[in-house]
């Protein structure tokens, strides 16, 4: 008898960089900072660096598993080899869940810079479906389109910070940390944990651990090399958002970035940035969908979801069942969803899931070990402060949807071990 058939490693160093920049990169830039100082004021700078740091301990931890198991499935996987099944399941199910959320507001966050108004729905489902059928067609080619996307937001990001600091009149004066701390520490890790959720998609390159060559080499190489870009990016936007807007005005425009290229009287420009807006959300829904499908292909294989989901296309060897089934249940959110609160209820899902990365990497032995293990002690505290300071909407939805999850393994499992007739 046969095991499930294995994907095909296709993936360089580039490639997995650019796939995890795609992912890091993505409509977060664009939308995240207005809510982060809403929380923080100028504070979000030093949420920023928390959220760095977080994700940093994250990713060693993710990178060091990742060489050990070079297989679909990222922290699922890990947790199940390091822990036990019902930890792998419960990175899995948070993974999917909360990426899941994320697919339908990348696809909303497109569809509401070119779609006309009352058409922002319909069109996000097809960004949802031609996205879909790109990734079905083998992973070679999520890469080479996630590749121009990345081109394209770097440049309309480059055309933002420099109309801002150019005719902005930047006032260096705003990012006093006094200002920064108005309200509070409490304000600075929920801007942390909002934040968080632009650092995520260096996930994206582990779960495509069976798609790289030479994963021991690859994958942490990419992780590192991908996070330390998207900080660079990140902390320099961040900088001259609130040098040219303030964190009065940043906190309360819809479209901080569009918003910050009008003040610098470049507004033949504001179009770049809409284009840069809308290939980021491409490009992350591209990503995500190829990393929350491999991980779904993952569980279907250990009966954490149904078996017939890891089923690999013999022409383009991509879990082709799983990524279907993945798109309509994206379609199906993005024509019921309100993209309000995604991005905290994402952050929650996604900080267990490190969390359990953390608690795996931890047990590791010396032989596989990169980093001390005090590096993952930090990484986990860490994941439980930013969870707990996230709005308490977003906690109890995230709890909520955990605990349905977990119940529902229970049931599945008491099932299955009943005697049949």
């Amino acid at each position: 008898m046969t095991g499930p058939a294995p994907l095909a490693r296709r993936l360089g160093t580039t490639d997995a960089v650019v796939i995890g920049l795609g992912s890091m990169l993505g409509a977060g830039v664009f939308s995240v900072f207005a809510p982060a100082a809403q929380a923080a004021g100028a504070g979000l700078l030093l949420g920023l660096l928390l959220a760095g740091a977080v994700a940093y301990a994250n990713a060693t931890a993710s990178a060091q598993l990742a060489a050990q198991y070079p297989t679909s499935g990222g922290t699922y996987v890990y947790g199940r080899e390091r822990l036990g099944p019902w930890w792998g399941f419960v990175a899995g199910w948070g993974f999917v869940v909360g990426k899941t959320a994320s697919c339908a507001a990348m696809a909303l966050t497109f569809a509401a810079y070119v779609a006309p108004s009352g058409w922002e729905r319909p069109a996000a489902v097809a960004a949802v479906v031609v996205l879909t059928a790109v990734s079905c067609r083998g992973i070679t080619r999520t890469a080479r389109l996630t590749r121009v996307v990345v081109v394209v937001v770097l440049v309309a990001l480059v055309v933002v910070v420099v109309s801002a600091l150019v005719g902005g009149a930047p006032r260096w004066s705003r990012l006093d940390l006094p200002l920064g701390l108005a309200d509070g520490w409490y304000g600075v890790l929920q801007s942390a944990g909002l934040l968080f959720f632009a650092f995520a998609g260096y996930a994206r390159i582990a779960t495509l651990g069976e798609e790289v060559r030479d994963p021991r080499r690859t994958i942490p190489r990419a992780v590192h090399i991908a996070l330390a870009v998207t900080v660079l990016v990140y902390g320099t936007v961040a900088v001259t958002l609130l040098s040219v807007l303030g964190p009065d005005r940043l906190a309360a425009s819809a479209t901080p970035l569009a918003t910050a290229v009008q003040a610098g009287g470049w507004t033949w420009a504001v179009p770049v940035v809409t284009v840069g807006a809308a290939a980021a959300a491409l490009g992350a829904l591209l990503s995500l969908l190829a990393g929350v499908g491999r991980t779904s292909l993952a569980m279907a294989r250990h009966d954490d979801l149904p078996r017939w989901l890891d089923a690999v296309d013999p022409r383009h060897q991509v879990p082709l069942r799983a990524e279907v089934t993945l798109a309509v249940v994206v379609c199906v959110l993005v024509l019921i969803v309100d993209l309000r609160g995604v991005i905290g209820f994402s952050s929650f899902g996604v900080l267990v899931y490190y969390l359990v990365a953390n608690l795996a990497a931890f047990t590791q032995g010396p032989q596989d070990r990169r980093t001390p293990r005090g590096l993952q002690v930090a990484g986990a505290l860490g994941c439980v402060l930013l969870v707990v300071t996230l709005p308490l909407s977003s906690v109890v939805a995230g709890t909520a949807v955990l605990a349905a999850g977990v119940v529902s393994r229970l049931w599945r499992t008491r099932a299955r071990a009943r005697p049949q007739p």
